[in-house]
């Protein structure tokens, strides 16, 4: 059996450039990984299961059809038991990050075709801190950073797919805190204000969106209720 880790992604900042004939969006985005984690236990067999990491229940996700393409993808098989610390839905690429790790496992580096399972699975593939561009294949590496910041997750999840089609409704609005969609997901998702404005009193700051959300966060350690504390990594 092999133990993997496969960190969070956090979106400090997305603009929306444009938008491909296909319905795709193009992105301009700095993305950086996170000691957050999952973890994927590989051994022989087939089968994809998903645990809570607090429970130890049995989990029925998204995330587990991004594993399964990620196999496919390196023509590899094995039974995969995901521990889930990353919230789905979450907006913190935790489905993306699992594919890519099993990709690193089967030593398949190929950036673009990866992203062919999910825009995210690109970056995080790649890891560390990078500007991404294109529909999120395309993935130039920045120079590390040590970051530390307070993510705010709701116990509910934002559709992607809907949070960008709200935006294409808009009109195309310009985020006025680093992130084009936050305006749609407001929109979409009305209770994503409480915890946006109940992160900003607990620590002072304007809390940020992260990707099409569900999760805000705050640069600085502000532990409590509700709240998690992750510091940036270097990549993989």
């Amino acid at each position: 059996m092999t133990t993997l880790t496969a960190p969070a992604k956090l979106t400090v900042g997305l603009r929306i450039t444009g938008r491909r004939p296909d319905g795709y969006h193009l992105i301009d985005a700095e993305m950086v990984s996170l000691d957050l984690h999952d973890s994927l236990e590989v051994s022989e067999g087939s089968g994809v299961e998903v645990l809570d990491a607090d429970s130890g229940r049995r989990l029925e996700i998204e995330g587990t059809n991004l594993v399964s393409g990620a196999l496919a993808l390196c023509r590899r098989e094995a039974r995969v038991v995901i521990t889930k610390r990353i919230p789905p839905g979450a907006g913190l690429g935790g489905g993306s990050s699992d594919a890519a790790a099993i990709l690193r496992w089967a030593s398949f580096d190929d950036v673009e075709a990866s992203s062919r399972i999910g825009a995210d699975v690109a970056f995080c593939l790649v890891g560390g801190r990078a500007r991404v561009t294109g529909i999120g294949e395309i993935v130039e590496p920045l120079p590390f950073k040590e970051a530390v910041y307070t993510l705010a997750t709701p116990s509910f999840g934002c559709s992607t797919p809907g949070v960008y089609a709200e935006w294409d409704r808009q009109g195309g609005p310009v985020g006025d805190n680093g992130n084009d969609l936050e305006p749609a997901a407001l929109a979409m998702v009305p209770g994503l204000a409480e915890v946006r404005d109940e992160l900003a009193r607990a620590t002072g700051q304007t809390p940020r969106l992260a990707g099409s959300g569900s999760t805000w966060f705050v640069s600085g350690e502000y532990p409590g209720p509700g709240r998690v504390v992750a510091r940036t990594i270097r990549p993989h």
